[in-house]
This record gives structure tokens, sequence and C-alpha cells, in this order.
């Protein structure tokens, strides 16, 4: 990218599994269903139907708002969006435009601030299948509650958009407001994408750089890596385009997953295009800072990160791996405090037990799927040490070295590395009923 500055900036739509939609009573979450069998008169759009807000959906887009370190709006409003598309029945969206949830957050990850702009809330369009030559429409999954969180334009490189979203993914999970499935649509990510030649560059009052007078927006990615490769093939093509002294077109464009590169699809609308206005079914919402001070949010997972590294003494990139899903984190602070309440007077042998039960789960020597009872009981028959029979280990040694006499000798000249073979060799005999330390010490006075 010699003499252009990438400019990006992030559109996440995060589907919530509330059990009803956003403005009315239809199960939601129903994917795979018979297409066209939860809808209803407010989710369909038919005259005379009016929408009423799910409470539960403003909650957790609230408390989205908060894990981002953003600023609740005490006072918020929901706007019709006007556009014409098969997938969305009314011809208007619910949204919400100008006076949204939340706003002005930020996510530091690796030291790097990454802004927030927005959070707010809508419902979910329907969705069209192309069948051959035909485009049919499924408007199950339209009025899920959707919330969209739209970042500033603070990255300038694919590996910090791969990383934040797989950071804001992990967040999302830990809320356990939505699955996040992006196989299943419930997670879709829009990056937009300019390029800002570096010696054009110039400065307004604030001290910030202006941004390209053009983006592109590449729609509908459900795959962490292939909004790198979206990023990536964009940033190139319009590189292209710069330097034949041409500005890039003001567009949405799709991905091709198989060919990794994006297409055309339409010219990209303004916000006057949309002729955005309140709802004027759905009143104004007005929140008291009781309300917004009683919905919590729980230990994220970078905090348990640097509490598990700080408090537990565990390898920063087990803390990191531990924590990336809540429920593994869960099991093995469940593990830990059994063991050390039940078990105290056992003789564990290691100097850091909280690592040793991260080791077990990460290098999966324990399986995590055990109850945890069970997990424990093998804990300790791991670690407890074992009583071993000197006149059996004494035979097996015998016999290994007997039939493995080339092995032997090795070892004797001076190769070390035969011992270790040897060592496995009488641990088989033994059937594991014998220290490794004590097999390695009888069978090295044996030898020499």
């Amino acid at each position: 990218m010699d003499g252009f500055k990438p400019v990006i900036g992030l559109e996440i739509h995060v589907e919530l599994k509330t059990e009803t939609g956003m403005f009315c009573q239809c199960k939601v979450g129903q994917f795979g269903a018979e297409p066209n069998t939860h809808v209803c008169p407010v989710c369909l759009g038919l005259p005379g139907a009016l929408p009423v807000p799910n409470k539960k959906a403003i909650e957790w887009t609230i408390k989205i708002g908060k894990a981002l370190n953003c600023r609740i709006n005490l006072h918020t409003k929901f706007d019709r969006k006007h556009y014409s598309y098969p997938d969305l029945p009314k011809g208007y969206q619910i949204s919400q435009y100008d006076e949204p949830i939340a706003v002005g957050g930020q996510v530091i990850l690796n030291g790097k601030t990454f802004r927030i702009h927005r959070v707010h809330l809508e419902e979910d369009t329907g969705k069209l299948i192309h069948l051959g030559e035909d485009t049919l429409v499924d408007f199950n999954r339209s009025g899920t509650p959707l919330v969209e969180i739209v970042t500033e334009p603070d990255f300038d490189n694919s590996d910090d958009v791969k990383k934040f979203l797989e950071e804001l993914h992990t967040i999302i999970r830990c809320l356990d407001v939505s699955d996040a499935d992006m196989d299943k649509g419930s997670m879709r990510m829009e990056p937009n994408i300019s390029l800002r030649i570096m010696n054009h560059e110039s400065r307004i009052k604030n001290k910030e750089i202006k941004l390209p007078k053009y983006k592109v927006e590449v729609k509908n990615i459900n795959s962490f890596k292939f909004v790198k490769q979206a990023i990536d093939y964009e940033l190139e093509r319009q590189k292209e385009i710069l330097e034949r002294g041409e500005t890039p077109v003001q567009e949405t464009r799709g991905f091709d997953e198989k060919k990794a590169i994006t297409y055309s699809q339409r010219s990209k609308e303004e916000a006057h295009d949309y002729r955005y206005f309140p709802e004027p079914d759905i009143p104004p919402l007005t929140f008291s800072n009781e309300y917004i001070d009683s919905i919590t949010v729980p230990e994220l997972p970078g905090q348990r990160m640097k509490r598990f590294v700080e408090t537990m003494h565990l390898k920063e990139q087990d803390a990191f791996i531990l924590t990336r899903e809540k429920q593994n984190a869960d099991y093995f602070e469940t593990v830990i405090s059994k063991l050390k309440s039940s078990h105290s007077n056992l003789n564990l042998k290691t100097q850091n037990l909280e690592q040793l039960i991260a080791n077990f789960i990460i290098n999966k020597k324990i399986s995590i799927d055990l109850p945890i009872d069970e997990f424990i009981k093998k804990t300790i028959e791991l670690q407890t040490p074992k009583e071993t029979d000197e006149n059996a280990l004494r035979s097996a040694i015998d016999n290994v070295i007997k039939n493995n006499q080339k092995v032997a000798d090795q070892y004797r000249q001076g190769k070390t590395n035969a011992l270790m073979f040897l060592v496995g060799q009488v641990m088989k005999e033994m059937k594991g009923k014998a220290e490794a330390k004590v097999v390695i010490s009888r069978l090295t006075e044996i030898l020499k």
C-alpha cells in the first residue's frame, strides 16, 4: 500500500436470541424451519397491524452497549428506514436513526483503541433463496431483533479487523444475548473500505485527517476469514483504480467466497435516500438512571483473562484460550474451587494447581465433557504418586535391555536420546504402574 493508507470501518449485525420477534409474538430462531411458517400480520407488514417493542431486546441492546463501554442514551426512539427490496415486506424497516440506544464506546486490543460509533436496535429482514433462475423469499427471519454495531473508521489493515471481530464475537457470546452463529446468519459483518492518498492528506481544525470522498461497503459476510479476504481484495482493487487517476465508485459490493473476490451489487445509498422519519406507531422511549444501572454486565473475557494471569499466574496464552468460551472458563474455575475446598489435604505434585488444570484442559489430557467430579477424580489419579513395585520394575528393565541391546549400547556410548526410548518401553511393560522419575533413575543405574 505504498503511498496509500487504508481506511476501514465496520458494521456488524447480531441477531438476538429472544423468544419472540422485535415487534411481534412470532417465535424467532427458526433456522431450517419450513419457509414462511413463523410469520404474522405484524412482521409481514399487513394493513392495520401495529408493532409493540420487545422489552428483552431493548435490555440486551443496552447490555451490549455497556460491554462496549458506550454511553447509554436516556432518550431513544425508533424510525422508519425506507427502501425497496424483495425481503422487506413493509417497504421500510423499523430501525433507529438519530437517537440510537448507545453511542461513543471503545474496545482496546493489543494496545490499540477501536472506537464504537453507535449501537442501535432494529428488525431483521426476510431471506432470499435463489433456485436456478428463480428467487424465492422466506419471511421466517423477518422481524427478528437485530442489533447493529457501527465502528469508527479506525482500522488500517485486515489483521486488526479480524482480531476485533473475533473479540466482539467472544463478548457477544459471553453476554448470552446471541448465539452469534455465523453459519446460520445470526452474526453478519460488513466492512466499509476506502484508501487515502498519503501525499494529498489535509487536516481540518480538530487535527483529524479528512476521510476519502468515497467508500465501498461489502455486504453480509459470515466468516472472519472471508472478511479479511474481502478487505485485502478491495484494497488492491481500489489501489489500481486510484493509480490510474480515477476515483473508485461509491457502491455496495458482494463477496464471492469461492473466488475470494468482491463484485458490484448497487450504488451505495446515503442517509437521505432512506427518507428516515420517526416511527409513528411506537412512542419514544425514556429510561431512568436506575433502570440503566439495573442492567448488569458479567465479567468480560478480557477482564477474566487478566484476572487469570494476575491472580492465578497462568501463562497469558493459556488464559486467552480458556476465556474464549464462557463455559470452558466456568468449568476451569469450578474444578479449581472444588479441588481446593474438598481435596485440600491431597499432596498434589504441583507448584501451581491452576496452571496444571489449565494444561490438562488445553492439551485435552482430561476431557471437559466429563462431569466435574469425574474430571477431579482423573486429576487426582494422575497427580497422586504411584507406589512402584521395585521387583517388577527390575524385571521389566532387564527384559527391555535384553530385547533392545543395540539401543542400550548407544546410550552407553553417549547417545543420551536413546534413554527415553528405553524409558517408554519400561513404562509400557509396567502398564503405567510406575513413576517416570523412578524408572529413569533405576534404568540409568542399571545401564551404567
